[in-house]
């Protein structure tokens, strides 16, 4: 995550008005991810940065909601029980960010599934992101399907990123812990950085709307 796309603790309490108290509380209700308090070297030593546009929004919502509803009940809304997540191809569709050639694509390499897991789904998002993109291949999306399969578990409570890159015709995919700078020999390409948190919040965003679905 580039340092443009954070934001420091001081001017995050500047912008949005609420106290460092605050802040600390709604940590430990879990309304905000722990894996967002981002640690970073600086002139004065080490510094809390957020991601900017994450945080801004969470804190809106919060702001927006608090007085309705209790924080816990707020936590739940932030934090579904996803290991209670079950969905069938339908409720896929529902969500409205995955296209049947993804899911077509899934259920090629798992033959006998018909129930959908959370990191299930979360896969399928991002390679979804890799079709729409038009910029990587069906046969690219089967090895980062596979390279998001073997790997993940190494992230765990951690921002990262999934890579692919090409040298003289040959793909390559790598998944990357964020915060982090990722430089390319002259004769790699680029093919696409997707940012692997992101999916996840839009996913539990989703998922806290599709009635029945954990």
């Amino acid at each position: 995550m580039e340092d443009s796309e954070l934001i420091s603790k001081k001017d995050l309490l500047k912008i949005t008005g609420i106290s460092y108290g605050q802040l600390y509380r709604w940590k430990r209700k879990t309304l905000i991810p722990e894996k967002w308090f981002i640690k970073k070297s600086s002139f004065t030593g080490q510094e809390t940065f957020f991601p900017k546009k994450e945080i801004l929004e969470r804190i809106d919502k919060i702001k927006s909601f608090k007085d309705d509803i209790s924080l816990d009940e707020l936590a739940k809304i932030f934090s579904p029980e996803l290991s209670k997540v079950l969905l069938k191809e339908d409720d896929l569709l529902k969500l409205t960010i995955i296209s049947q050639t993804v899911i077509n694509l899934y259920k090629n390499k798992h033959k006998n599934i018909n129930m959908f897991q959370f990191n299930d789904v979360l896969f399928m998002i991002i390679i979804d992101k890799f079709i729409k993109s038009d910029k990587a291949s069906l046969e690219e999306c089967k090895l980062i399907l596979d390279t998001l399969e073997k790997n993940h578990k190494n992230f765990e409570g951690k921002y990262y990123n999934v890579v692919l890159i090409r040298k003289l015709g040959v793909a390559v995919c790598f998944l990357v812990a964020l915060p982090n700078e990722l430089y390319l020999e002259s004769q790699a390409l680029l093919v696409l950085n997707i940012d692997a948190g992101k999916c996840a919040e839009e996913l539990k965003s989703k998922l806290t709307y599709l009635k029945g679905s954990f």
